[in-house]
């Protein structure tokens, strides 16, 4: 199934309504097909359900298809779930792939194999140099930011499988100098009241304004807190510099004030961790960083009880209440956030996720893993929106046509960013390492 209402017909269809000229329509199609200059990654920790958000199925059984309704978008032939109805206004904008699967069921492997578009290795641990890079870590790889900018950043917490650091969301082996830089969201109400944060996350605005040595210090200390649970993190000098330089008066910090930024913007984005970590995301990549990845939940990430995407236990109402409207409003203003400061095109957005949920319901009203089928989406950055790539079978249990994989998704990521998929780099060891084993899907 391939439902594609490409940018080349929507810019035709709207030439006489804008007043532009046909030399004018070109010249926007081949911008169009320019590498992207940044990338967000928004991760949707613990599965976000393929039912309940890009992948509804309307004529399926009850006890299969779940409690809610189906929405229409604004591209005709693409429905969504009711509880996105904000982000059904931005499918224009969006390549959704519905046919995604692989064999993973537990969150560390699934997660894995999502984040770093490979299979996960036995014994897998977080912060191990054999394992593969996450897409972030990889992208931030081939970029070349000015000095004391991070070649990328996750936002605003490390993720957890009740207490287990999750393996992939580093630099694996290409080295500690492209782990994801850790940075907590200043701003935003968590759910709850419950804070997640621990000593791991870098503060820009400790101390901001004391003296240079006093900052450089407690940043230090910050760090030191973050790496010193394992003697493989020996490059310590590189990751000094950067925080002291960053606190120091760089773009980066200056973007890490929310408080600069317009309250009507801030206020699009809603008074939340959610939102304002994709404010931001947005903001942080306008100011010189190349990749920055969201961890995207409505609060904190306590297990299958907290307000994340693994929904064991009142499946719809957790996601009714508090995580889809969280999710629609934040990704939607970025959307628009993006789309009216002219940075959409330049600016590859990538959803990813563990997986999807079971067709049946389980007997707490909630959902179980499932890797079989579900949905993943990208917009901007060259990416044709309005579109769905494959499909999942009637009852949303595995893929109906167009089978893919997460390395099919990483090397179309790639791709958008400029960057071959088969690509060779030699890790810390001179061993060389193809990053990428997918195809490029045609969503271009």
């Amino acid at each position: 199934m391939l439902i594609n209402h490409s940018r080349r017909d929507l810019l035709k269809s709207s030439v006489a309504a804008a007043g532009l000229t046909v030399p004018t329509v070109l010249q926007l199609q081949a911008a169009s097909s320019m590498p992207a200059k940044r990338c967000i990654v928004i991760y949707c920790w613990g599965g976000i359900s393929h039912y309940e958000s890009w992948d509804p199925k309307p004529g399926a059984l009850s006890e299969l298809r779940g409690e809610f309704s189906t929405i229409d978008t604004n591209i005709p032939g693409i429905q969504f779930s009711e509880h996105l109805p904000l982000m059904s206004q931005h499918a224009d904008k969006m390549a959704i792939v519905r046919s995604l699967y692989h064999k993973q069921g537990g969150h560390q492997q699934g997660m894995y194999h999502s984040i770093t578009g490979h299979s996960p290795p036995p014994g897998l641990k977080a912060l191990n140099r054999t394992n593969s890079p996450s897409l972030a870590a990889l992208i931030g790889r081939f970029q070349d930011p000015n000095s004391g900018t991070p070649n990328a950043i996750r936002v605003p917490y490390n993720m957890y499988d009740n207490g287990t650091l999750m393996a992939g969301e580093y630099g694996g082996w290409l080295g500690s100098d492209y782990d994801p830089i850790l940075m907590r969201t200043p701003a935003g109400k968590p759910f709850r009241g419950v804070s997640r944060y621990t000593s791991r996350e870098l503060d820009l605005k400790l101390n901001l304004e004391k003296s240079r040595i006093i900052s450089r210090q407690a940043l230090q200390d910050q760090l030191e807190r973050e790496v010193g649970e394992t003697t493989e993190y020996d490059r310590l000098d590189r990751f000094r510099q950067m925080a002291a330089d960053m606190l120091l008066g760089s773009d980066v910090r200056e973007a890490y004030d929310l408080e600069n930024e317009d309250p009507r913007i801030r206020a699009m984005y809603g008074d939340h961790i959610g939102g304002q970590s994709m404010l931001l995301a947005r903001r942080l990549t306008e100011a010189g960083v190349p990749v920055v990845q969201v961890c995207a939940g409505a609060g904190d990430l306590a297990g299958g009880n907290g307000e994340n995407w693994d929904t064991h236990r009142d499946n719809f109402k957790k996601l009714k209440d508090r995580l889809l409207p969280v999710f629609d409003r934040s990704v939607s203003a970025l959307f628009t956030d993006l789309e009216m400061r002219g940075l959409l095109e330049e600016t590859l957005v990538v959803f990813l996720t563990d997986f999807g949920r079971t067709p049946k319901i389980n007997n707490n009203a909630g959902r179980d893993h499932y890797p079989a089928v579900y949905s993943m989406a990208l917009a901007g950055g060259g990416i044709q929106g309005g579109q769905v790539y494959g499909s999942s079978d009637s009852n949303g249990a595995k893929p109906k046509d167009n089978a893919c994989t997460p390395a099919d998704f990483h090397a179309t990521a790639l791709k958008a960013m400029g960057i071959d998929p088969h690509a060779e780099l030699k890790d810390q060891f001179d061993r060389p390492f193809q990053i990428c084993d997918g195809e490029p899907l045609p969503l271009f």
